[in-house]
């Protein structure tokens, strides 16, 4: 199958490629700007982006807007000015502040997950900055897009189907992570695409669908495509690659890993997510970390009640301080065995490397 590009409204993407947003700190403007150069879409997560900026213990929205700034220049540097983009949790606090400040940085899309992103059109006004919320469900897509149809009379530029094999924060109860299978959510992926025709049919555009979780090669992007889905999104592979802009520790955590490493722990704030079981996910089993500061990070977040603080685990994690971090993944992780570049591993997605191999 040869890939074609991904065209979402005026911006065309070479190949059917997002790669997904990693925060904290893992999908900066390194990894995503060289993504977008390579022919795919580069996000940036903007989740606690100024980890390391020098203000961030004093003010860490502040710190963060600057951020926000900072890495989207770079990354279209980068990237020679093809398009990049950022990921938003709507969990995030202030969550409209970090909307604004990517759209002014020139951001071309934006996606939102880790809750509905409602009044996400409000927030990023008349811009041509493209928006997508991320799904797990026909249930949510269909609320979604009716909420923004009523409220707003637009819709999405783009949908991404997150499903259960995929890495950090999911939409899905605990139970049903482990009770879902690969195949039998190929079901839910073409429900989710019938409600998406409906609204292409009344706004009279192409809305494409992106499935991300558990992609892995050149095939599996073949097979969600045959499903009826316009691209993918991939995370987990690109960590291991020279550019991910995480501490090399990290990135051979990823390549040591085995399927027997990963566990579903949960967030501070009662979400299920997929992690590599560690020294401190044993720990935070065995008992609650006391919080004694707060990062400012999560809507939600009461450091009083939480189990332990999620920034500061993320944060120690992308610096390299694995035993004392959260590492999150996809249910792929193990099957990563060796340090690739963006450039290389493209290519092996894009089934080019296979054609060149035949070819020599």
């Amino acid at each position: 199958m040869t890939l074609k590009p991904l065209q979402i409204g005026n911006l065309t993407i070479e190949y059917p490629i997002i790669q997904g947003g990693m925060g904290v700190g893992i999908s900066r403007s390194r990894l995503a700007g060289a993504v977008s150069a390579n022919g795919g879409l580069g996000i940036i997560s903007t989740a606690q982006i100024g980890y390391d900026e020098p203000g961030f213990d004093k003010n860490q929205e502040e710190a963060n807007l600057f951020a926000i700034h900072k890495h989207i220049a770079k990354a279209k540097e980068i990237s020679g000015g093809k398009p990049v983009g950022v990921n938003i949790m709507v969990a995030t606090k202030d969550y409209p502040a970090y909307v604004k400040a990517a759209v002014d940085a020139g951001a071309d899309v934006i996606i939102s997950g880790a809750g509905l992103p409602v009044r996400l059109p409000e927030y990023v006004g008349d811009s041509d900055c493209k928006i997508a919320p991320i799904v797990s469900s026909e249930k949510a897509v269909r609320l979604m897009l009716k909420n923004w149809d009523k409220k707003y009379n637009r819709t999405a530029d783009f949908i991404v189907i997150e499903g259960p094999q995929a890495g950090g924060h999911l939409g899905f109860k605990k139970e049903q992570i482990s009770e879902i299978t690969a195949e039998g959510y190929e079901e839910e992926i073409r429900q989710i695409i019938e409600s998406v025709h409906e609204y292409e049919e009344k706004f009279g555009r192409k809305i494409p669908v992106i499935f991300a979780g558990g992609i892995f090669d050149y095939e599996d992007i073949c097979h969600a495509i045959s499903l009826g889905a316009d691209g993918v999104q991939i995370a987990s592979r690109f960590v291991a690659t020279e550019e991910c802009d995480a501490d090399e520790r990290y990135k051979q955590a990823y390549i040591q890993a085995r399927d027997e490493d990963i566990e579903i722990v949960m967030s501070p704030v009662g979400m299920p997510g997929r992690a590599l079981k560690n020294t401190f996910v044993k720990l935070i089993e065995k008992k609650p970390l006391p919080v004694s500061r707060c990062f400012n990070c999560l809507e939600k977040c009461n450091p009083a009640k939480v189990p332990y603080c999620i920034t500061k685990a993320l944060i120690n994690a992308v610096r390299g301080d694995l035993e004392h971090g959260l590492i999150f993944v996809g249910a792929n992780v193990g099957r990563i065995s060796r340090m690739t570049n963006v450039h290389d591993l493209m290519a092996e997605l894009t089934g080019k490397k296979n054609v060149m191999r035949h070819a020599g």
